[in-house]
């Protein structure tokens, strides 16, 4: 039978995570919580692609910072954004020669690069991991829909992907956070088509990792001080609470999730809300994790969603598939 949980026996520590943002991110709810912003979103760089990779640099040098470590310290990086053949990871940290690996999870890429750093330092393979993240409005607008300069109206179900990159250095040694369980995430397709609408393509997946966990666990949604998905927005989120509610699932007392909060909808007119991988990722690394190293919160689940379309997919027709990795994280063991 599959094993469904890991359960590992020498968590992995989360010893220090940075996160870089965008202009319209730092003027959201938490702009204050981020570490490093540009008000021009470009980072010093000529495309949006490199301005992409420059904030991943960024990200990591600075969590590399916090923890004292140098490049030579980390073992390998697990690293992905939006772009074809995770272009931004590949170029933003080609300087730092450690061995490379490069995913795509779509928006789910921040929980799935935190799992396989924990699995490997778990493990015992290596010593410190760097889980690595971003998206960038330009640069996915442009490959998933239309350049900005179309000016195309969106859709009242479109989210706004984030500009924006989180950063990890996951050790065999550390006080916490701690990665203290993981689940990964199944395919799940829906029949979803509208590339406009990732919450509803998303939130299937979403529904099927929580249900296992708790299945799996014999815990409910209250057994948790938080329980993060990312990014599902507005239109996802609700789809969660209703057929986790009917699944006898009350999820509403401790869910929220990072594409619902990073802005504000009204005042920033961002629609359904956040998207892009690196909507969880910024927010993960700044908000959630600081709420759990001041003991506001201590035991959380977070679910990274991801929708794996690409251009291709959309233009042939294709429904959207979703996957949704998640990893249970503590404070105090």
């Amino acid at each position: 039978m599959r094993k469904e949980v890991i359960k590992f026996k020498n968590p992995p520590s989360i010893i220090s995570s940075a996160s870089v943002v965008g202009r319209r991110e730092h003027e959201g709810p938490f702009g204050n919580k981020f570490d490093i912003y540009d008000e021009k979103d470009s980072f010093g760089m000529p495309t949006w692609e490199q301005s992409e990779g420059e904030m991943q640099r960024q990200a990591l040098n600075l969590a590399l910072s916090k923890a004292s470590l140098k490049p030579c310290d980390i073992d390998a990086i697990f690293a992905g954004d939006l772009i074809n053949q995770c272009t931004s990871s590949s170029y933003g940290l080609l300087d730092f020669d450690i061995p490379y690996f490069g995913l795509y999870g779509a928006c789910s890429t921040c929980a799935e690069s935190l799992l396989l750093s924990a699995m490997a330092v778990s493990s015992g393979s290596f010593e410190h991991c760097a889980a690595v993240t971003s998206s960038h409005n330009c640069s996915a607008e442009r490959q998933f829909r239309f350049p900005l300069e179309y000016g195309s109206q969106r859709t009242p179900t479109s989210q706004w992907t984030a500009t924006a990159s989180g950063a990890f250095i996951v050790s065999s040694e550390g006080k916490g956070p701690h990665i203290v369980e993981a689940m990964g995430g199944i395919s799940t397709d829906m029949g979803i088509k509208d590339a406009n609408n990732m919450g509803a393509a998303m939130a299937p997946a979403a529904i099927s990792t929580l249900s296992r966990y708790f299945t799996a666990t014999d815990t409910k949604p209250t057994d948790y001080d938080k329980i993060i998905t990312g990014d599902l927005g507005f239109e996802g989120y609700g789809i969660v609470i209703d057929i986790m509610g009917k699944q006898g699932y009350d999820m509403r007392p401790v869910y929220t999730d990072c594409g619902l909060v990073i802005y504000d909808r009204q005042a920033q007119d961002m629609h359904a809300g956040g998207s892009g991988c690196g909507c969880s990722a910024a927010l993960m690394a700044s908000h959630f994790l600081d709420e759990i190293r001041k003991g506001i919160i201590n035991d959380v689940l977070f679910i990274g969603t991801g929708a794996l379309l690409s251009q291709m997919s959309v233009q042939q027709g294709l429904s959207i598939p979703g996957v949704a990795h998640l990893v249970r994280i503590k404070g105090e063991l």
